[in-house]
C-alpha cells in the first residue's frame, strides 16, 4: 500500500475519498458538527500515525471506520459530554451578477420543513442507545454492507441485524408524527 510507503499523495487521495463519508458518520453518531469535524481530523491523524499497522487482508474502509468509531465512542464516554444537536449548515454561495441561474431550489417553506425534519431525526438518533445508533448509522446513513459493519464493530452478523432492526423500530416510534 502506497500509504505505508509514506507517499503523501496517497494520504491526500484517502482524505479526499473518505472525508465526507466519515464526517457524516461521526456527525450522525455524535450530534455536533463542530466536534465531528475535530474527530474527523483526529481520525486522519491516527490513520497516518498507525498506517504501518494496516494489514491488507480486509477492506481499508473497514479499518478507517473502526478508527472513527472508536474515537466517537470515546467522545461519548467523556464525563463532560452533553448531547447536542447541531442545525445543518446551509451552504454559502457567492453571487455572480453575470450568471443567471434558474431557481430550482425548493421554496423557503420546503427548506424549513426539511431542516426541522433533519433536526428531529438527529435528535432521535441521539436518544438511541449507543449500540443501536452506531449500527443504524453505519447501515442506513453510510450504506455499508452487513459484513463490513460486522468487521467494524467486531460483532456477529445476527447481533448486527438485531441492533439495526431494534434501532429502526425505536426511530419509527420516536418519529411517527413526522411521517404520518
Amino acid at each position: 500500500m502506497l500509504l505505508q510507503q509514506d507517499v503523501e499523495e496517497a494520504f491526500d487521495m484517502l482524505v479526499l475519498r473518505y472525508k465526507n463519508h466519515l464526517l457524516n458518520y461521526i456527525y450522525r453518531y455524535i450530534g455536533s458538527l463542530e466536534t465531528a469535524e475535530d474527530m474527523l481530523q483526529e481520525t486522519f491523524i491516527r490513520l497516518y500515525q498507525k498506517r504501518m499497522l494496516y494489514q491488507p487482508v480486509g477492506r481499508f474502509s473497514t479499518w478507517l471506520y473502526t478508527i472513527a468509531s472508536n474515537l466517537a465512542k470515546s467522545e461519548l464516554r467523556r464525563p463532560h459530554r452533553r448531547y447536542t444537536v447541531a442545525i445543518i449548515r446551509e451552504p454559502e454561495y457567492e453571487e455572480d451578477p453575470e450568471s443567471e441561474i434558474l431557481d430550482v431550489e425548493p421554496g423557503p417553506d420546503k427548506r424549513t420543513d426539511t431542516l426541522i425534519k433533519n433536526e428531529r431525526i438527529q435528535e432521535a438518533l441521539a436518544r438511541l442507545p449507543d449500540a443501536f445508533r452506531e449500527a443504524v448509522i453505519l447501515r442506513d446513513v453510510q450504506e455499508l454492507q452487513y459484513e463490513e459493519i460486522c468487521d467494524i464493530l467486531d460483532l456477529p452478523l445476527g447481533t448486527i441485524k438485531s441492533r439495526i432492526n431494534r434501532g429502526r423500530s425505536m426511530l419509527q416510534k420516536m418519529l411517527k408524527d413526522i411521517y404520518d
